[in-house]
């Protein structure tokens, strides 16, 4: 056979693939895009750490810094009269309660504080407590009131009412601690709010407060 004869193409082969060249810009603007690409994603990476990174910090801040209320208790409460034949004649209330600021960094000031005692919903008895006052941080003030005479509304069929109950050995009342009270941060004071403490209390057939009572920490809402 001549070699320098064409061999015959197999109908079922394919022609060989042709190899196409980029051009130079081709390839620059493929580096280009892929730079851009990189520096995209390392400015979101950035953002983001940063944006973690201070709501983390915010969030630190917020718990050292967020105001606790007031926590009141009550450590004492008696009617001393409800243990005498005459009682009615010479009877007072006596209590005793505190308030804690268990703010690290946070101080109180509290307006005029009130203490109104109530038995069945209905106020039998009034007395301011404490003037106007600031309280520091991790402090403990202790108040006490006395309500006797004009400061406390009975009549005699109040006070069987009381007997009544004493007869069946708990004799219950609701003591209510009121005064407005501003947060300060440093320099930053806040708005006044309208502080409302409800202890309820019983006190038991001599006249003073019951075991299940003492020490008790009292609700305290704001309005």
């Amino acid at each position: 056979m001549n070699t320098s004869e064409r061999l015959p193409v197999s109908s079922g082969s394919q022609p060989p693939a042709i190899k196409r060249h980029h051009t130079a810009r081709y390839y620059a603007h493929r580096v280009h895009e892929s730079l851009t690409t990189r520096v995209s994603k390392l400015i979101c990476a950035s953002f983001l750490i940063i944006l973690f990174v201070a709501g983390i910090v915010a969030f630190i801040l917020w718990l050292s810094l967020r105001p606790h209320r007031p926590r009141i208790h009550i450590h004492n409460f008696s009617v001393p009269a409800l243990g005498q034949g005459n009682g009615f004649d010479n009877a007072q209330i006596i209590f005793n309660v505190s308030a804690r600021n268990s703010n690290q960094h946070i101080g109180f000031y509290y307006g005029k504080v009130e203490g109104s005692v109530y038995y069945k919903d209905q106020m039998i008895g009034y007395t301011p407590l404490l003037d106007p006052f600031y309280q520091e941080p991790k402090n403990t003030t202790v108040m006490t009131g006395v309500l006797g005479g004009a400061t406390l509304n009975l009549n005699s069929q109040r006070w069987n009412e009381f007997l009544n109950d004493r007869s069946q050995g708990t004799v219950i009342f609701r003591l209510d601690i009121t005064s407005t009270i501003e947060f300060k941060v440093s320099t930053w004071h806040s708005k006044n709010h309208r502080m409302h403490a409800n202890c309820n209390v019983g006190v038991g057939p001599d006249g003073s407060i019951l075991a299940l009572y003492r020490d008790k920490r009292c609700p305290v809402y704001f309005t």
